[in-house]
């Protein structure tokens, strides 16, 4: 089974993408989603989590999602080694859900795949790009939150070019017609790869 990686910086529009591709009958694998779900279930991690961040990291149960991004992307160190607790256990989880799905490849949408090397575990990778402006103007309409918090993130993850330069697609996703095609392009040229 071959992986394709589909990465991009925040607000880039890699869930439109994903989406794109399930539509076409690719198994589509969320990382972030399944990491959050970890987060709250395993209880190796709660424990790990608390000791690292403190009691308050959880609230009746769940992550405290407010609290925790507000040291990790204050505190590089934390966010490194919150990442370590959390992305070995996603690995695995990713490879136990790949061994179930049929189809010639899968994708798994990771928003720092290549932040935290995860890259090398795919065969090959996708950025998603979009215009700076927009990615803000996407933000602030989607999550309740600031232009300063917005640009704390993206200051946390590469940059478009840097990750294009280790990529094998790239899908500039301005408008969801012309993401569409740029989909289906890469798809073929996928299938005809792996053919």
């Amino acid at each position: 089974m071959i992986t394709v990686g589909l990465t991009g910086g925040i607000g880039s529009g890699k869930t439109t993408v994903a989406k794109a591709f399930e539509a076409l009958g690719v198994p589509v694998y969320i990382a972030d989603v399944e990491a959050k779900r970890l987060m709250n279930r395993s209880k190796v991690i709660k424990r790990k989590l608390i000791a690292l961040l403190g009691e308050s990291a959880y609230v009746d149960g769940k992550l405290n999602r407010p609290y925790v991004a507000n040291i990790i992307f204050n505190d590089k160190s934390y966010l490194e080694k919150m990442n370590a607790i959390v992305h070995p256990k996603v690995a695995r989880h990713f490879e136990k859900w790949a061994a179930k799905q049929q189809g010639p490849y899968v994708i798994k949408e990771v928003a720092i795949l290549f932040e935290n090397g995860g890259n090398a575990q795919c065969d090959l990778v996708i950025t998603v790009t979009a215009p700076k402006a927009l990615r803000i103007e996407r933000l602030l309409k989607r999550d309740n939150t600031t232009k300063e918090k917005i640009k704390v993130i993206m200051k946390n993850q590469w940059s478009d070019r840097k990750k294009i330069k280790h990529s094998d697609f790239v899908i500039v996703n301005k408008n969801l017609d012309g993401t569409r095609l740029q989909v289906q392009k890469i798809h073929q040229k996928i299938l005809q790869k792996i053919q």
